[in-house]
């Protein structure tokens, strides 16, 4: 959990201000699915007023074995007591995915695109899909794993993963999906904290051109995992490798002696559906628990209507989540958001920018992409590579653009939106979480005008708030805390074996509201900003400042790639900034560039946001997701050493490099 900085009951200090404003296009909102600002707002307002019977009405868009009667259960004044929805309900995920658009006459229609680094391409029709999960689910079975048991799955981005995932959830296995990059230890203390006795796995997979040897990472974690019996390997690189006679198995082996066929599970619709595992920058790794229903309602919705999809009128919608599966992101919108509408979705396996930055834009125009959704980390990174990439590029047939995973600068949105969107597309910037599920702040692309930056407005049902830490509303214009007084059906309902941590994380900082550890602030149009983590907000004389801000006023510099911003401990001013950049090329570090920097965020955002330090490195350390570390800048910053745990760190080097350079 974010930890609540120091006078977090005063409200934020917001400078940050963006003026501009885009309409949705008129030719896009006349085909969308919400068409305009009074449609949206109306059917808001029947979902905050009448939840039970708004949703209802989403749940019955899914294949259900036994109807719910009943909406929602949910006690306030208990957050002990998780929400429970639909709960009287059944149906099984792999059904609703695959063979209820295979009942429907689409079986033919594709759904699922594979491109690997090197360039090979697969594809999978729903009928194909269909069979291959009814295999995979019968070798399940066939190797012991029943309804309830947790399956670790830790795998590249390949057509089997998402084969794996399907199959897990037409028997009621739960899923325990491990991001491909972590180390042996992360893997370990994943599997063990949810008992898995099968692990899912490949041989290797490709990034930049080299290979990734994942089993390899198995065998050295499972050196701590006595109770694991079964490893099924896929074959996807060919490179020679141990395999343990008495546990591991081929994939192709185990799939060619499963039965053929295996009926989807009927589950209720609080059964748990997967564990995914939160990224650890902040502590102990959480094992969100998602369930069934409320999840599978809140996945189709939002990708229906934030990427206004629509497989019912048109045969040519292609849905590209950048995502990996190991995330939450690549869980509902690369895999199940998409599929549940029964429409194409993409996963490309390698770096985005091999054999060059190109790469992306190659992906595609090459499967005619109509839906992009990616991280402002991306972005930046894009920019960075130069414009003549994405020109060279048609991006036609591109509808909308999404973004996900922290805030976005508005420099770097105005990029995508001209260079990417080309001008005509809109954006979706997008804010939610691990926990939530699904999206929560968001813009309907047919009806809601956009600003660069922020997140706009509350997605249908979610009733977001600002407020102090005593739980009082901050005015408009005001930072506070982000905070959802009402449940909403994708909500994670525990941390797997420590539903205590769940209470005290999430449902007892503001008591019967949803504690996101999020600041922000609504303007007077109702647009929501998101200002960072509460913990990375910066005390500077009794103004709190968020990061995000800071950040984005450096990014706005010619000479500035990417920038965090963390504060340290100040004897006179309770806290200092210290900001840590990375430069574009062709610019180098000196003590000029420094006090450039310093003058510049003083122009943009006011004296007291100056930074006191600038640092400068070669790049920022982030967590395997694209997500800055800032915990660890912070520890840099104050004691001069890293001090905490770095295995979600995607490449040391460059936080080692900061650490020589400030000794």
């Amino acid at each position: 959990m974010a930890a609540t900085p120091h006078n977090a009951s005063e409200n934020l200090t917001s400078t940050l201000r963006e003026t501009r404003l885009f309409a949705p296009p008129a030719e896009f909102a006349a085909h969308a699915h919400v068409q305009s600002v009074a449609q949206y707002q109306a059917t808001y307002r029947r979902s905050i007023e009448s939840p039970e019977e708004f949703w209802m009405e989403q749940a019955k868009a899914l294949r259900w074995f036994r109807e719910p009667s009943e909406v929602v259960d949910w006690n306030a004044l208990k957050p002990e007591t998780a929400a429970r929805w639909f709960a009287d309900g059944t149906l099984n995920m792999s059904d609703n995915c695959v063979d209820r658009h295979v009942a429907a006459g689409r079986g033919d229609r594709t759904a699922l695109i594979w491109e690997g680094e090197l360039g090979e391409t697969r594809t999978l029709t729903f009928s194909a899909l269909l069979a291959e999960v009814e295999r995979c689910a019968s070798m399940l079975r066939m190797l012991g794993v029943g309804k309830g048991d947790r399956v670790a799955i830790y795998m590249g981005m390949s057509l089997e993963v998402a084969i794996a995932m399907l199959a897990c959830t037409r028997i009621g296995a739960v899923h325990s999906v491990i991001f491909g990059g972590f180390a042996p230890q992360a893997i370990a203390d994943r599997i063990l904290d949810a008992d898995c006795r099968v692990v899912l796995t490949q041989d290797g997979t490709y990034r930049r051109g080299g290979e990734i040897k994942l089993k390899q990472s198995v065998d050295e974690a499972l050196k701590q995992c006595p109770d694991v019996q079964h490893v099924v390997v896929y074959a996807r690189t060919g490179s020679p490798l141990a395999m343990h006679p008495d546990r591991d198995l081929w994939w192709h082996d185990a799939m060619a002696a499963a039965e053929p066929h295996c009926a989807p599970e009927q589950l209720a619709a609080e059964d748990p559906l997967f564990i995914l595992y939160t990224s650890g920058t902040t502590g102990k790794p959480k094992g969100l628990v998602h369930t069934n229903g409320g999840y599978a309602v809140g996945s189709y919705l939002t990708t229906k209507l934030v990427f206004d999809l629509h497989p019912e009128t048109r045969d040519d919608d292609v849905f590209w989540c950048t995502a990996d599966v190991g995330w939450i992101t690549g869980h509902s919108y690369v895999l199940y958001g998409a599929l549940l509408n029964g429409v194409t979705t993409l996963l490309y396996e390698g770096a985005p920018n091999f054999p060059d930055p190109g790469r992306f834009w190659q992906v595609i125009d090459r499967h005619r992409v109509t839906a992009f959704y990616t991280a402002p980390t991306a972005i930046r990174a894009f920019m960075k590579w130069g414009d003549s990439f994405p020109r060279a590029a048609k991006l036609d047939s591109l509808r909308v653009l999404g973004t996900v995973g922290e805030p976005i600068n508005p420099e770097a949105w105005m990029w995508y939106h001209t260079e990417i969107g080309r001008g005509r597309c809109p954006i979706a910037d997008t804010w939610w979480q691990t926990e939530t599920g699904a999206h929560m702040l968001t813009p309907l692309p047919g009806a809601i005008a956009t600003k660069p930056g922020s997140a706009t407005v509350p997605f249908f049902g979610v009733l977001p708030e600002i407020v102090t830490k005593q739980g009082e509303p901050v005015p408009d214009g005001q930072g506070g805390l982000l905070v959802i007084r009402k449940p909403w059906p994708s909500m994670a309902r525990t941390i797997w074996g420590d539903h205590d941590r769940y209470v005290k994380t999430y449902w007892s900082e503001i008591p019967g509201c949803y504690f996101s550890g999020d600041g922000a602030r609504r303007d007077e149009d109702g647009y929501y900003w998101l200002m960072g983590r509460v913990d990375d907000v910066i005390n500077v004389s009794g103004h709190r400042l968020g990061t995000m801000e800071i950040e984005s006023a450096l990014i706005a510099h010619r000479k500035v790639s990417e920038a965090a911003a963390v504060g340290k401990p100040h004897e006179l001013k309770g806290q200092a900034i210290a900001v840590f950049v990375t430069l574009e090329s062709g610019h180098a570090p000196s003590a000029e560039l420094m006090e450039e920097l310093r003058t510049w965020v003083a122009k943009e955002i006011g004296s007291l946001a100056r930074p006191d330090e600038v640092r400068f490195l070669e790049q920022l350390p982030k967590t395997r997701s694209g997500k800055i570390m800032r915990r660890l800048l912070r520890e840099l910053a104050e004691h001069g050493e890293i001090r905490g745990d770095i295995t979600t760190l995607e490449d040391f080097g460059g936080l080692a490099k900061a650490h020589e350079e400030d000794d």
